[in-house]
């Protein structure tokens, strides 16, 4: 399937052709609404968003720091702000 370039559209006027807009992504063609100018939402075909990899939820990283600070984050932390104020000095 050959790429198609991307349309833009706003996301006043994508509302009000929305059937036209899924019948170009059916087709292939993707659609990116903005707003203010700025990227917003994107239309695209069912087979382009099931083979998009997900992104991993931002707490998913919760814990895959642990250690890096040593047995105590704030003790470290404190330490480094010691060693400022006394750089600052």
């Amino acid at each position: 399937m050959a790429v198609k370039p991307i349309t833009r559209i706003g996301l006043d006027e994508g509302r009000s052709t929305l059937p036209r807009l899924a019948a170009l992504a059916h087709a292939g063609q993707a659609s990116l609404l903005t707003r203010h100018g700025k990227p917003f939402a994107a239309i695209v075909a069912p087979e382009v968003l099931l083979a998009s990899k997900p992104r991993p939820a931002f707490l998913a990283l919760r814990g895959s720091g642990r250690g890096l600070w040593g047995p105590s984050a704030s003790a470290a932390v404190a330490d480094l702000r010691d060693e400022w104020d006394d750089r600052a000095s």
